[in-house]
């Protein structure tokens, strides 16, 4: 004689108040506990061991819902699969999907708060974070951290490696040390595109070799009588006004 299965009802899994287990066929159980929560159970064997698997809360899984989720366990115990250890992989799966969609500056936040405490002072630890986003953040501080390639850090570096040299020397070594942390959390994988030697030093010049147009005046004319060791500073420029001006 064939098991009978759906022996129980909608009516009845609402009704059901007294503690056990209650079988709706196929492995599938309505278990309630001492405190009346009801929850599904799947019941299976598995190398000769019997295991349980739960299927959720009754309150936010109906019967039909739970039918098909134990019918579901059931195919692939057909196949040899385990559908516990088929669950966990799969949530893993979308937990390491989760993880590549993190963004740079989620990242970056993450890299500060765990060196908090090797930053010299208070204001060095702003430095670094305004630095990263004033000039990082605003080109693609939002997009996952996996995506940031060489094109998009030379550009937030490009626009300022010629006017502002120290800035965007720091803001590289500063990109340069979050996708390393991401790299290691497994956030991101490959070579990182803000590395110096042998990658970023063949497309831009040395900061030793970046010349700014300076504002400083050249040494003034000697009827000032300004002292040639002020010359091409700022205090050349302060005494040659006030020379002008008397």
């Amino acid at each position: 004689m064939a098991r009978r299965s759906y022996r129980l009802s909608a009516v009845e899994v609402r009704g059901i108040g007294q503690k056990g287990m209650y079988h709706d066929g196929g492995g599938l159980y309505l278990q309630v506990s001492a405190a009346g929560a009801k929850s599904w159970i799947f019941r299976f064997m598995l190398d000769g061991r019997a295991r349980e698997m739960g299927l959720g809360p009754v309150h936010a899984i109906p019967l039909a819902e739970a039918r098909k989720r134990a019918a579901e366990c059931r195919r692939m115990r057909i196949d040899g699969i385990d559908p516990i250890e088929a669950r966990s992989a799969h949530r893993g799966w979308k937990k390491l999907e989760a993880a590549k969609a993190i963004t740079f500056d989620a990242c970056a936040a993450a890299y500060l708060a765990a060196h908090n405490a090797s930053w010299r002072n208070a204001k060095h630890r702003e430095q670094w974070r305004n630095t990263l986003s004033s000039y990082a953040g605003p080109v693609f501080g939002s997009l996952p951290v996996q995506s940031i390639d060489v094109g998009l850090v030379m550009k937030a570096l490009e626009p300022i490696w010629h006017t502002k040299p120290e800035t965007a020397s720091r803001l590289r070594g500063r990109i340069e040390a979050v996708l390393d942390w991401a790299t290691v959390r497994s956030y991101r994988k490959g070579e990182n595109p803000a590395r110096w030697r042998g990658h970023l030093d063949e497309l831009l010049p040395a900061r030793s070799k970046v010349h700014r147009s300076s504002t400083i005046p050249p040494c003034p004319p000697t009827r000032w009588r300004i002292s040639s060791r002020h010359c091409g500073t700022r205090k050349a420029s302060r005494l040659a006004r006030s020379s002008f001006l008397s």
